[in-house]
């Protein structure tokens, strides 16, 4: 069965960095999509970042554009979000959602049937 598992999280400093990773198993081929989220107590679920991997194309939550950047490598089936200029606010679980199946926008939560346990990002001022 599909498994993500997400690392890379810590507790940085105002401006600091962190590179988190999701990996992959139990498929065939490729995702068609992959997502991070972010999860705070008390919070909806936020969509922060997505990549479709046929095409390449990705999608930043505004606050995160110019700032993060989301990339997959296929041949390790590993899913990356480098975070840069981190901000207090970015404080949250963040969590990794893949889908197999095609054909439908990976823009909410309810198109990815797959999600790892999240990792913890904390960014202190």
């Amino acid at each position: 069965q599909v498994q993500l598992v997400e690392s890379g999280g810590g507790s940085v400093q105002d401006g600091g960095s962190l590179r988190l990773s999701c990996t992959a198993s139990g498929y065939t081929g490729s995702m068609y999509c992959m997502a991070w989220f972010r999860q705070t107590p008390g919070k909806e679920r936020e969509r922060v970042a997505t990549i479709y991997t046929d095409t390449g194309g990705t999608y930043y939550v505004d606050s995160m554009k110019g700032r993060f950047t989301i990339s997959l490598d296929n041949a390790k089936k590993t899913l990356y979000l480098e975070m840069n200029s981190l901000k207090p606010e970015d404080t949250a679980m963040y969590v990794c959602a893949a889908r197999w199946q095609g054909g439908v926008s990976c823009d909410s939560k309810t198109a990815f049937p797959y999600w790892g346990r999240g990792t913890q990002v904390t960014v202190s001022s």
